[in-house]
């Protein structure tokens, strides 16, 4: 490479080519240097001139998928060897019958396109279709794993159906067959039935409103006691309205129970996995849903029948038992039963006095012998007999004539009375002699 320098004699410089490049120009084509927005023009240019590259249909694997606050929908298109970046405007995203998910193999329609701020070529996406799903199926199979992961498919939540409705709720089309086999089977079944029929679209558009609303209906009336919600058979896009989410969750929250009956046994839609019971066909629902009459008014009868008997057995044996009650002495003649009942009472009452009057005077003999015993225990006996008691000041009884001294004040209590001393005198192996000095009688000791 040569230094930077003027030109080479004889060459021309191309126009806009900086001096220090040097030689660096050889090679391009004469004319001006390109600016990033025109090398970017031109080849948008080629490539979006080019009819084949104007309407492509390219398959890949999404990845990186975002949906934009303003609505449109990037992603990359990508296979073992290439990736390839793709826009699907708002208006276009929104006619999607399903939600594009990374993993997710599609056939994506669009042109080629160029973008100039990144100065990278993409897919403009007009249509998308999933590779060996229809839409329909795959936006079905999205919207079933959706409602499920809600719980709104739970066993748990399921209700079980009354045994005896007396009021049958109907959504379905009035002039479908569904209808009529759905009456001819209940009304045969249950002539006394009341059946409330809410007439609606099953297809269509605005059928899947008309659906939801009528069970909402139902469920402010109150009146019904379960609901059938279905139609006849059909193709499966015929069907498809029960697979709306509306329906679905109409379904799903009503405070009735309600019975699926949607095409036929093969047919399994949506609805029938969030209805509280599902029936292959209207008339295997209706058969579900009411009882036949006749069994149960012959099951009646015999339980009647048999109530009447045991009632009469019972009242019959009650009856002898009155009988036999009735044929005892003591109810034929009540007046003779009281008077020997008021003899045998008095009877008790004087052998109760004669026990009671032989018990005191026993009572009394032992307490008189009591009496005598502690008489004979008493020390005023032996006072009466000659003896005296003696007692110092303080009112201790003296055994001991050491215990005193002269002048020491005595009390000497008798039979009848007491007596004040003073002792004289104290001899203590012979007595005391105690001179009655101020003697006075005393009270009864």
């Amino acid at each position: 490479m040569r230094a930077p320098g003027p030109a080479p004699r004889g060459e021309r410089r191309p126009q806009g080519v900086p001096p220090y490049l040097g030689s660096a120009w050889e090679g391009a084509p004469t004319g001006a240097v390109l600016t990033v927005s025109e090398l970017t023009a031109r080849i948008r240019q080629r490539l979006e001139g080019d009819l084949r590259l104007r309407r492509v249909w390219v398959r890949g694997e999404i990845n990186s998928c975002r949906r934009h606050s303003s609505g449109h929908l990037y992603f990359t298109l990508q296979d073992e060897a290439a990736t390839l970046r793709c826009v699907m405007f708002r208006g276009a995203a929104a006619r999607l019958a399903f939600t594009p998910e990374d993993g997710l193999e599609v056939v994506a329609a669009g042109r080629v396109g160029v973008y100039g701020p990144a100065g990278t070529y993409q897919l403009y996406v007009e249509a998308l279709e999933p590779a060996g799903l229809g839409a329909l199926f795959l936006a079905l199979e999205q919207r079933r794993r959706r409602l499920a992961r809600e719980g709104l498919f739970d066993p748990e939540r399921k209700r079980p159906l009354p045994p005896f409705p007396r009021c049958l709720g109907v959504v379905t089309s009035a002039d479908g067959a569904a209808l009529r086999d759905i009456l001819q089977v209940a009304l045969r079944r249950n002539p006394r039935l009341r059946v409330v029929v809410a007439p609606v679209p099953v297809q269509g558009e605005g059928a899947a409103q008309a659906i939801a609303a009528a069970i909402a209906r139902f469920n402010r009336w109150g009146g019904a006691d379960v609901l059938i919600v279905g139609r006849g058979g059909g193709a499966r896009e015929d069907l498809w309205t029960f697979n709306d989410e509306i329906v679905v969750r109409a379904v799903a929250s009503s405070r009735i129970p309600v019975v699926s009956a949607v095409g036929h046994e093969i047919d399994v839609t949506l609805c029938d996995l969030a209805a509280d019971a599902r029936a292959p066909t209207p008339s295997a629902a209706a058969a579900m849903v009411v009882p036949e009459l006749g069994p149960v008014q012959a099951r009646l009868a015999e339980l009647a029948h048999r109530l009447e008997t045991a009632m009469r057995r019972r009242l019959e044996r009650a009856r002898r038992r009155l009988d036999e009650l009735a044929r005892r002495p003591g109810l034929r003649h009540p007046a003779q039963q009281l008077e020997d009942r008021r003899r045998r009472l008095r009877q008790i009452e004087g052998a109760l006095r004669r026990a009671m009057a032989w018990r005191l005077h026993g009572e009394r003999r032992r307490l008189e012998a009591l009496a005598g015993r502690l008489e004979s225990l008493s020390p005023l006996a032996v006072l009466r007999r000659g003896y005296s008691i003696t007692r110092d000041a303080t009112g201790r009884v003296l055994t001991d004539a050491a215990d005193l001294r002269p002048g020491h004040r005595v009390e000497v209590l008798l039979a009848r009375g007491r007596l004040e001393a003073e002792v004289r005198r104290v001899d203590p192996e012979g007595g005391a002699t105690a001179i009655l000095d101020g003697l006075r009688p005393g009270e009864d000791g």
